[in-house]
């Protein structure tokens, strides 16, 4: 979302009207906790996340929301030094970009994992709660939801994934499939990479439709498109495929329902129906395709 402030598409100070609901340095949980990576989308960054996270860490998740240096907008180091996104608008190779990007973010988050797990950064860092290496799962919105599948892909470490309306670009997992659970949680009904990784997935898998939603109804862009009078610098066509016509609130209710049943399930054995059958409850959520 800062990419979109830089751009001009929300008005000035928009960020400084709009709060997130979690405490500073609150003090640990106990014991070694179920631990989630998210992945941003392409020239995003990891606070586009940030209402989706705090509803996981409040029910017990350590969460870990990486920036992607040289992919996200601007990666801010301890030192001060900033560094802004190095990736072209528009690639003359695609597919070649691609791949290098969806590998470099799955070596991110794979040194993440490694760094949370072995207790090097935890000794570095007194106090930081402590991370279960039998539990981890990898998610993230667009390309960081491509990037938690070929993790898993690569890395047995990885127990469950899930993917925010991402198309599964830039890696083998739509021709190979997982061999461990996965959901995609899609605004789009359907596109080419799903299909393929369909007909190939091995494990559990899932594949639910949230109607009425846009792109980026997964993030918290549609909580400052409003302050930020988003709707006014763009036009409306884009807007709707931006944020669709679900409300903010909805949206996120939805996305932090449906994530955190299915890493319940898959990394602390918590069974719910709403992964099994369509729910009154959240009419928004139809399922396109299910396995195992």
């Amino acid at each position: 979302m800062a990419a979109v402030q830089e751009q001009g598409l929300l008005d000035p100070g928009t960020f400084t009207r709009v709060r997130p609901t979690a405490r500073l340095a609150a003090p640990a949980a106990p014991g070694a906790l179920p631990l989630l990576l998210f992945g941003h989308g392409r020239k995003g960054g990891r606070a586009h996340g940030t209402a989706l996270a705090e509803e996981l860490a409040a029910h017990g998740y350590l969460v870990a929301a990486l920036d992607h240096t040289y992919d996200a907008a601007a990666v801010e180091f301890p030192d001060g030094r900033l560094v802004r996104s190095t990736l072209e608008d528009e690639p003359a190779d695609w597919d070649a970009a691609e791949r290098q990007e969806i590998s470099t973010r799955a070596a991110d988050l794979r040194f993440v994992a490694t760094e949370l797990t072995t207790g090097r950064t935890t000794r570095r860092h007194r106090g930081l709660p402590c991370a279960d290496p039998e539990r981890i799962g990898a998610f993230g919105h667009s390309m960081g939801g491509a990037a938690a599948a070929e993790a898993i892909r690569q890395d047995r470490r990885f127990a469950a994934g899930l993917d925010l309306d991402g198309g599964l670009f830039g890696s083998p997992v739509p021709d190979e499939g997982l061999d461990r659970p996965f959901l995609l949680l899609t605004s789009l009904d359907d596109h080419d990479t799903w299909r393929r990784w369909r007909e190939h997935q091995r494990g559990w898998g899932r594949h639910l439709l949230q109607r009425d939603s846009g792109h980026y109804s997964f993030t918290d862009l549609p909580h400052v498109a409003g302050p930020g009078r988003l709707a006014e610098h763009i036009p409306p066509d884009i807007a709707a495929e931006l944020l669709g016509r679900i409300t903010p609130a909805r949206a996120t209710e939805l996305s932090r329902v449906y994530v955190r049943a299915h890493f319940d399930r898959f990394l602390r054995g918590r069974p719910s129906p709403l992964l099994e059958v369509p729910s009154p409850r959240y009419p928004e959520i139809s399922f396109v395709w299910s396995r195992g």
